[in-house]
């Protein structure tokens, strides 16, 4: 029997050009790029999403014809990463949270018929984990799974060189795994989750409480940086953290904690090669690592965790655009095949 590690990810065929769109909330990316991650020309513009899908993605389509024509070259195929919940076997998109309005949007065949070319979608977790294991971190791991950090937590797994999708398409919600049974509540609707404790929303929101539960006394550097407990936010709670306030070091310690259980978990189950951390808190750097790979090895299976690397994502900003490109890849291939 071939073992997985030995198993290798389909070759792209190094001529192609594909188109990657990053649909999220606040922002639309899109850029051009080889099969290899070389973006050619990209461009980012405000999504709007108060004017409705319609007239959102035309101004889409407009902005990919321009990219397009920067590049100046013949473009294969494009891929989507969008904020889900949605349907990647239909192309639709089922109203998401970050896009209100977009209630079962046929995001595939309206960019179909704009960009006369083949498009593929999957959710913007799942495109940075591919984004990661082609471009990124993960390049060369069989299995690796990738959490994002920032205002909320999201994740991807690769198994085999090959996105776990899951029975309907929904697998990697790794942000609502439970690391409390009887804990913090969660805007999923369950409680515990490590969304709801290492996030960069949670974080601020526990050490907004933890203020005001004990006073000021402790915390007298926090609120300097922040300036008022309703301004404290995941990055001001970093910053007090490296310059050694008190309060912000319990939460952060708390925080680590949690978040190894989160790590531990997920090192039993998928006995992965790499765990790659991105999003915003994960620019903590060693003040996140170092502990977080303390706490996972304290409370983990030897013979898992040993053969585990849990590092830092590669492709910063470019993520969204860059995963998009490499949901592009993989539909490409799925198609020729």
């Amino acid at each position: 029997m071939t073992p997985l590690s030995a198993v290798h990810p389909p070759n792209p065929i190094v001529s192609t050009h594909i188109l990657g769109i990053d649909i999220g909330g606040t922002k639309l990316a899109v850029g051009v790029s080889t099969a290899q991650g070389k973006l050619l020309s990209s461009e980012r513009i405000p999504t709007n999403s108060s004017e409705g899908p319609d007239r959102v993605l035309a101004r889409l389509a407009e902005v990919c014809h321009r990219v397009i024509d920067k590049a100046g070259v013949k473009v294969d195929g494009a891929g989507v990463g969008c904020v889900g919940p949605l349907d990647q076997k239909t192309g639709y998109v089922i109203d998401p949270v970050n896009l209100p309005g977009w209630k079962k949007v046929p995001l595939v065949d309206t960019l179909k018929h704009h960009l006369k070319m083949p498009v593929f979608l999957d959710n913007d977790a799942n495109a940075a984990a591919l984004g990661e294991h082609r471009f990124g971190a993960g390049r060369g791991m069989a299995n690796m799974v990738y959490l994002t950090i920032s205002t909320g937590i999201g994740g991807g797994i690769i198994i085999n060189h090959q996105l776990y999708q899951g029975e309907n398409g929904n697998a990697g919600e790794l942000g609502h795994m439970s690391v409390n049974f009887a804990g913090r509540p969660c805007g999923c609707g369950n409680v515990g989750c490590i969304e709801a404790y290492a996030s960069g929303t949670a974080i601020a929101a526990r050490t907004r409480e933890a203020v005001k539960a004990s006073g000021t006394s402790d915390s007298a550097l926090l609120l300097s940086i922040a300036g008022t407990i309703e301004q404290i936010n995941g990055q001001a709670v970093v910053e007090a953290v490296r310059r050694g306030d008190p309060l912000a070091c319990r939460v952060w310690d708390e925080t680590i904690v949690a978040l190894g259980s989160c790590m531990v978990s997920v090192i039993h189950i998928f006995n992965p090669r790499r765990i790659v951390l991105g999003g915003g808190i994960s620019n903590a750097g060693d003040l996140l690592f170092v502990p977080l790979r303390k706490q996972t090895k304290k409370h983990s299976m030897p013979m898992l965790h040993d053969i585990c690397d849990i590092v830092p994502a590669e492709l910063g900003d470019q993520v969204g655009v860059l995963g998009a490109v490499a949901v592009g890849l993989d539909g490409l291939a799925r198609a020729n095949s």
